[in-house]
């Protein structure tokens, strides 16, 4: 009688993980391509654009009302969206493949 209440969550967690899996999750897709093709922190503006050419929207600067908030900008490339402080790499965020996709919300304009 035990062995039954004890099996019977382990079922229904079981059961509800594989509808959990359809779903393609936006971390996995970037851990599968690596990280090799994504700019760097601490690079420059000057070489993000070398590598990998202008990028299809450059968003509108955030931030440098005071001198402690530093002018965050914004370059969006297909396949990820690049934050520079003032004039270096401080983040790089992956952008949703297609609808399936479960990731960041788009960007704020």
């Amino acid at each position: 009688m035990k062995l039954r209440v004890a099996v019977a969550p382990l079922l229904a967690l079981l059961a509800l993980s594989g509808t959990a899996s359809a779903d393609t999750l936006l971390i996995q897709r970037v851990q599968e391509e690596g990280k090799a093709a994504l700019p760097v922190r601490g690079q420059s503006m000057d070489q993000v654009k070398a590598r990998y050419g202008e990028p299809a929207q450059r968003l509108d600067s955030r931030g440098g009302q005071k001198k402690a908030w530093p002018q965050i900008n914004r370059w969006v490339y297909p396949a990820f969206t690049v934050y520079f402080e003032k004039s270096r790499v401080i983040d790089v965020v992956a952008n949703k493949a297609g609808a399936g996709e479960i990731g960041p919300k788009p960007p704020i304009l």
